[in-house]
Formats: C-alpha cells, structure tokens, sequence
C-alpha cells in the first residue's frame, strides 16, 4: 500500500484592496474658473498609510474631500471603497468613511463619550434612542483605544486641543471605516501633545493592520513612524508621489515648496529645515 504524503497547504496572502482611487481628476472654481487641481492620478491600498504634504493652496484638503465623497471633480473619475463618485448616493458613502477635521463642529458641553457616541449616528448633536447598551461601550472601548478614557465624562469643551483630537479620531472610528482621512490633525498643539497623538495615530496604525489612513499636514516632524507613502502637491498638481524613502527627499522637498530644503531621518522620524540658499 502506497502511504500518501501530506504537506501542509500555504495559505496565500491576498493583495491589498483599493480603498481609493483617482484617475485623472482636475477640479476648477465655477465661479472663477481657477484649477483647483490638474491630472491628478492617485492610488490609495488597504494598510497603507500617506502623508499628503504641500503649500498653502496646493489642493491637499480639496483631494481629501474627493476621497471623502464631499465632494465631485470636474474632470476625470473618483471611486471610493469600490463605488464610483457620480453612481453612487454619496451620504451612504461617507457614513463608512472617518473624518476628523478642525472644521468638524462639535457641542463644546458635551462629554467626550457623547462626542464619541454621535460617530454611530453621522450627527452633530446626540440621538440617544440610538444608541443600545453595545454601542455606548464601544465608544468607552474607543476612547480607551486612543488612550483617553479617562475623558469619558469631560466637557469637550475643556479639553486640550491634542485631547480633542484624540477625541475626534475615536469617533471616526465608531462607523469601524476602512479609510481614516485626518486634515490638519496637528494644527496648533505643543510639542507633548503632538507626541501623545503621534503616538496613539502609530498604535492605531498598529492595531487595525487593514486599516488605511491619508494625513494632510505641513511638517515632516509630524509623521509618525508608520506612514509609509507620501503624496507632494505644488500648484495643483503631483510633484511626486510613492514610498516615503523615495518622496520625502531634501530634492523632492525643494521642488515641492520652492526653496532649499534638507531632509533627515532617525528612528523613523523625520527632520525638515530650510538650507542655506
């Protein structure tokens, strides 16, 4: 009798999704006529996470709001978690995408597990007929998550600028999105309140291994290590884009903002300051 062999089955490692996608995409101001942005191809995957760098006016936050179904281009096509912008009821959409903005308005005298509890519902104020016993502990288990349970009961209001983010980011998580878009999320915190939200951004980042982010801001020193893409933005258009070990260049980063600039890295952080001319 011949003994048949068995060898263990590999099990194959499906490739990641497109979570986002943009081909060609130009945008124009109809009252003005301005280009917004021109030929714009982009390909955001599962897992990955990008930072999207560029001066005042380049159009980072106009392709966030495309990505985030805020908005339409005027040329070219925008598909988002498998649906094409144009075909596609565009509040559904944005219900499975996190947004966590500056511009976000949010009741100052409510609690950060309140503030928490309204990403379940896309609302502004609460629905509490809404929200069942299961949904009122993930929010707790959120805020525990990014490192701030101890806010549950705390006016917003009152919170400190790297709190409210923190804050804001725990309530994008609540409708459990594929796509986490943050504009800006460092704006105006000091230096131990930029680090705690780099450091919760880099255990999320961690901890949710299919989940893809895309970080708009204006400084190097703001990336956490796990952001490995970036997008360069100058006028409009893409000045380079690809693995951050490619982009983020003293090169790459002169062409992007017009000026010498020279570029370091340490322990997967980054360092950009103005060279000499």
């Amino acid at each position: 009798m011949t003994r048949s062999t068995t060898h263990p089955t590999t099990q194959a490692t499906s490739p990641p999704r497109v979570i986002a996608a943009l081909d060609g995409v130009g945008v124009r101001r109809h009252t003005t006529d301005q280009v917004i942005l021109d030929g714009i191809d982009w390909t955001v995957r599962s897992g990955e996470h990008w930072a999207l760098l560029g001066a005042n006016g380049a159009g980072k936050t106009t392709i966030l709001r495309l990505v985030g179904a805020l908005m339409f281009p005027t040329t070219g096509t925008v598909e988002v978690l498998g649906h094409r912008l144009g075909t596609v009821d565009v509040r559904e959409l944005r219900a499975v995408i996190g947004l966590v903005s500056g511009a976000q308005k949010v009741p100052q005298d409510a609690t950060a597990h309140t503030v928490v509890l309204t990403g379940a519902t896309g609302t502004v104020q609460p629905l509490w007929r809404k929200y069942d016993a299961d949904t009122r502990e993930r929010a707790h288990e959120l805020l525990a998550e990014l490192d701030c349970k101890e806010l549950a009961d705390r006016p917003y209001g009152v919170c400190s600028g790297g709190q409210r983010a923190r804050i804001l980011i725990a309530r994008a998580l609540m409708a459990d999105p594929s796509l986490l878009l943050l504009d800006e999320p460092f704006n105006a915190l000091d230096l131990p309140s930029r680090e705690d939200l780099i450091d919760a951004l880099h255990r999320l980042a961690l901890g949710r291994p299919e989940l893809a982010t895309v970080t708009v801001t204006h400084h190097l020193e703001e990336l956490s290590p796990v952001i490995g893409h970036a997008l360069l933005l100058r006028d409009g258009r893409v000045q380079a884009r690809g693995p951050v070990a490619e982009v983020l260049t003293g090169d790459g980063m002169t062409a992007c903002f017009g000026r010498p600039i020279e570029v370091s890295r340490h322990e997967g952080r980054w360092l950009a300051r103005s060279g000499r001319r």
